[in-house]
């Protein structure tokens, strides 16, 4: 464990606080997960590359996190406000599959990406449709407290119930917009403009294939019943952290509030964790305005996918980053350069553990000022500069890449299984070559001790002259 604080910037105070969670050493997390009717846009995967980056910071200083995320396969409409054509639907139709089936394709895709980019696998991931009875015991409490009622057979949640329905969006009700397009109505069965459906009876869609029973008929459950239900299932009435996109704050992490903290009858959540927007340079990027930046686009064009993980980690998570490719080639020789001064460290010297405490905590704690890894990639680079063995440094640089995950530790593990090794007779007639090369340099002969180098170099044998002395590596 690293003695550090960790300060984060929390939505629902609007400033950055000393992170304590409720459970001492204990985190309970949970990541609002993708709508899986098409691929992930690289717009989309970074909020869950600096979700990472936090969950991992966390553990790195000794927290037990458990953190959870759904998987939304039902029930999320075109527009955020109810109205509009379900999502999977028209992914469905699209590609002329079934819902299930597109839901199962795009969960491994969105997956599969995420393994590219190193992003862990939640502790727990839930499709909503697995937790369909959670999403009718919720609406029938909130029924029964009277935060809700059933109109046009569908059930919506009374935000005239609450005394500060805007308390994360800080919106003002007089500002709030029906609708996003012309073509979408007003829902008249709305008793407040506010009101959202806890679940929906009466479907638009003749067609839509997934509905179950329920006490106020066959129906399917609206989008943001879905993470109230699967966070508190898996993680309890009390949440430390919920993280999502910054689009996710108003209406759908607005509603989470209002319907959980109506249900478990207090404060639900104590830290709200935003990644702003990846943009492009006519804004922000989505799959409907046809900016449909993939992972596996990224690929075809001959980039790693560890390059963009890089390039969100240069930025804030809190500032909208700007893509261009142009800018992404400019992060490749940056990092292709930081790969291979690291795989060039060599095995040799002693690890010097105060200098690897000391990086280890420097690091955590500028990961620790409201998660800034640019200023937490400094320290690995002042690391890599450091006059401390190599040995050292390649230690330090695997601990950060527990957190940073940009695959150096990877780089340093293949770069050891792959180098050949050296055996007794060598090893002998090396340092004999450099207890001369030693006693050259002592007796000023450089142009000796130069000729013992370049030998040793025709031989595929480096030196590296350290504080601790001269090292060796077979390239």
């Amino acid at each position: 464990m690293i003695e550090t604080k960790t300060y984060l910037y929390n939505t629902l105070s609007k400033r950055v606080e000393e992170f304590i969670p409720n459970e001492e050493r204990k985190v309970a997390m949970y990541t609002c997960g993708p709508t899986v009717y098409h691929f992930a846009h690289i717009g989309n995967l970074r909020s869950y590359i600096m979700e990472d980056v936090l969950e991992k910071h966390l553990r790195f200083v000794g927290y037990d996190v458990k953190r959870v995320m759904n998987i939304t396969d039902v029930g999320h409409l075109s527009s955020d406000g109810d109205t509009g054509e379900d999502k999977m639907l028209a992914g469905a139709k699209r590609e002329h599959k079934s819902v299930m089936d597109i839901a199962r394709f795009y969960t491994d895709a969105f997956m599969q990406d995420c393994e590219k980019l190193r992003i862990k696998r939640p502790d727990v991931v839930e499709p909503a449709t697995n937790c369909i009875p959670e999403f009718i015991h919720m609406i029938e409490v909130l029924l029964e407290k009277g935060y809700a009622y059933v109109a046009g057979e569908n059930v919506y949640f009374d935000t005239s119930k609450l005394e500060n329905y805007y308390v994360l969006s800080a919106q003002k009700e007089d500002e709030l917009k029906v609708g996003v397009r012309e073509d979408v109505e007003e829902d008249t069965n709305k008793r407040n403009k506010t009101d959202f459906v806890l679940w929906f009876t009466k479907s638009k869609f003749d067609n839509q294939e997934l509905k179950w029973d329920s006490p106020w008929g066959v129906g399917y459950p609206g989008w943001h019943i879905e993470c109230s239900c699967i966070s508190m299932k898996h993680l309890g009435e009390y949440m430390d952290i919920h993280c999502g996109g910054v689009d996710n704050i108003f209406p759908h992490h607005t509603n989470e509030i209002a319907q959980s903290e109506a249900y478990v009858g207090h404060k639900w959540c104590n830290y709200w964790f935003h990644v702003n927007h990846l943009n492009t340079k006519s804004g922000k990027m989505s799959k409907s305005k046809g900016e449909f930046l993939t992972v596996s686009l990224m690929e075809e064009k001959g980039y790693d996918p560890m390059v963009y993980r890089y390039f969100c980690l240069l930025s804030h998570y809190r500032k909208p980053l700007e893509f261009s490719w142009e800018a992404l080639d400019n992060v490749v020789a940056a990092y292709e350069k930081l790969k291979k001064r690291v795989v060039n460290l060599s095995r040799e010297g002693d690890i010097d553990e105060a200098a690897v405490a000391l990086y280890e905590k420097q690091f955590a704690e500028a990961m620790g000022n409201d998660i800034n890894t640019s200023s937490a990639i400094t320290v690995l680079y002042d690391a890599l500069k450091a006059d401390i063995s190599d040995a050292s440094k390649r230690k330090i640089v695997a601990r950060l890449d527990e957190v940073l995950s940009l695959g150096l530790k990877e780089a340093l593990e293949q770069e050891a299984e792959s180098a050949p090794a050296a055996d007794d007779e060598l090893t002998a007639y090396v340092e004999r070559m450099i207890e001369e090369r030693k006693a050259a340099k002592k007796e000023k002969n450089f142009a000796r001790a130069d000729e013992i180098r370049d030998e040793l170099a025709a031989k595929g044998i480096t030196l590296k002259d350290t504080r601790e002395g001269t090292l060796w590596s077979i390239q």
